[in-house]
């Protein structure tokens, strides 16, 4: 599908010719038409920038910070998976997320905030509501738990802010397994 307008205006451009026949007929590139091309290709790259949803990044610090608690478990073999969770709580506000784990497999599960005040404390469940923690622990604004699951099946991330400054604190959960 052509465009008139645009048409109308690149044959404005070259004396009344077409783009490939100014060329064709001998016609060189003056610094007016260079600059003209140039501003051309901006107008169309901004135009797309639009296009791309990710085009414009979003660095999440809450997960930057989950992944850096999870730096010493990386050098002790387990996979970080990029898949996480994130979102924001109130003070002493808990949350719970259902993931499937399976039996054989030994899983860490890292919750961080970007806020330097923060507390978070982090727990697994199974699906009878039994605590299953392998080992948790809590340092600044990260804490870490393990799990080691008996048998394949539903269990419960359930995690909370024990201490902040704000209304409303962001979290993200990052995790890995052998």
């Amino acid at each position: 599908m052509k465009i008139p307008a645009v048409r109308h205006f690149a044959r404005s451009l070259f004396r009344g010719r077409s783009l490939r026949a100014h060329f064709r007929l001998g016609g060189h590139a003056t610094l007016n038409d260079q600059r003209i091309v140039k501003i051309l290709a901006a107008i169309l790259a901004f135009s797309l920038t639009g296009l791309l949803p990710g085009a414009f990044a979003v660095v999440d610090d809450a997960h930057s910070y989950a992944l850096e608690a999870a730096t010493p478990y990386v050098k002790k073999d387990f996979v970080v998976r990029e898949e996480h969770w994130a979102g924001s709580l109130a003070k002493n506000e808990q949350s719970s997320i259902a993931v499937q784990l399976f039996k054989g497999n030994e899983y860490w599960f890292w919750v961080a905030s970007d806020e330097e005040g923060a507390k978070l404390t982090i727990h697994i469940y199974d699906s009878d509501g039994k605590l299953v923690d392998a080992e948790a622990w809590q340092k600044g604004k990260t804490a870490g738990v393990s799990v080691l699951p008996k048998s394949t099946g539903t269990y419960y991330i359930v995690f909370s802010v024990t201490e902040t400054k704000l209304k409303r604190t962001r979290w993200a959960i990052a995790y890995g397994f052998k």
